[in-house]
């Protein structure tokens, strides 16, 4: 199965990613070697510490897919933003400054701050699906707000939101915490998409096809290519299909049965 990538810092030079280009290369090579045929190019946007407009990244991306081409990697990479929640998203929305998942500007890339759930977000969230636009929620398990509430989460997904967990989360690299978190969500069928995030070679590193190896044999094989037909689904803007959600305080617990 060649898999997709929605979420990775490859883009050399613009952010705290690939540094430059021959690190953007290696990153590349590796990505391939984990059977991924297409990447979604997120380079932070509005995060308070970058700024990458959609003009930008457009020529930028450009220019690496054809250093791909020339140095015969079998990848292909398409424009995006990991955008940023916060009050001028609309603003940016508007004076066309921000690059969706597809060309049909339907998915949204969102990070919500890392220590919290804004209290604004609910009515930001409105907005947006009220506009045609499914945010994408970036790595939900890894928020601290969804950490203390998880069934936070379920509340957004009835909104209108999908959720995109990273795939290292799920095999233990954020810590026992992060990744119980993640397998709950999986569980409680929240999560949609796995995606990288992918930054350097150490703990930010791809993981993709481990996480689909965990997700095959803990769930079937039929979810693992759901996911992985999700992530193609939202690069084309096409349907996600939502299924039988669940609140993660509704799981069931594990009963052990002994003396007593």
């Amino acid at each position: 199965m060649k898999l997709i990538d929605l979420h990775c810092h490859i883009l050399p030079g613009v952010d705290d990613g690939a540094k430059d280009r021959p690190m953007a290369l290696e990153m590349a090579r590796a990505a391939v070697d984990q059977d991924i045929s297409h990447i979604l190019l997120t380079p932070h946007h509005m995060d308070g510490h970058y700024t990458n407009h959609k003009i930008d990244v457009i020529k930028n991306t450009g220019a690496f897919q054809q250093d791909l081409i020339d140095n015969d990697i079998p990848l292909k990479v398409f424009p995006g933003q990991e955008v940023h929640l916060t009050g001028d998203l609309l603003k940016a929305i508007f004076d066309d400054d921000i690059l969706f998942m597809d060309s049909g500007n339907r998915y949204l890339l969102l990070e919500f701050p890392h220590n919290e759930v804004p209290e604004y977000a609910e009515n930001m969230i409105f907005e947006l699906t009220s506009r045609g636009v499914t945010p994408v929620l970036a790595h939900p398990e890894r928020n601290q707000g969804f950490q203390k509430d998880p069934d936070r989460l379920y509340s957004f997904v009835e909104m209108g939101c999908l959720a995109q967990l990273t795939s290292s989360s799920y095999l233990g690299v954020f810590g026992k915490d992060v990744q119980t978190l993640t397998e709950k969500i999986i569980k409680a069928n929240l999560g949609f998409v796995f995606a990288s995030d992918a930054h350097n070679f150490k703990g930010r590193r791809f993981m993709m096809r481990e996480a689909f190896d965990k997700l095959t044999e803990q769930h079937g094989a039929a979810t693992a290519e759901r996911f992985n037909q999700n992530a193609k689904n939202i690069l084309n803007g096409d349907d996600v299909e939502i299924g039988d959600i669940k609140r993660i305080s509704e799981l069931k617990k594990k009963k052990f049965f002994g003396l007593f």
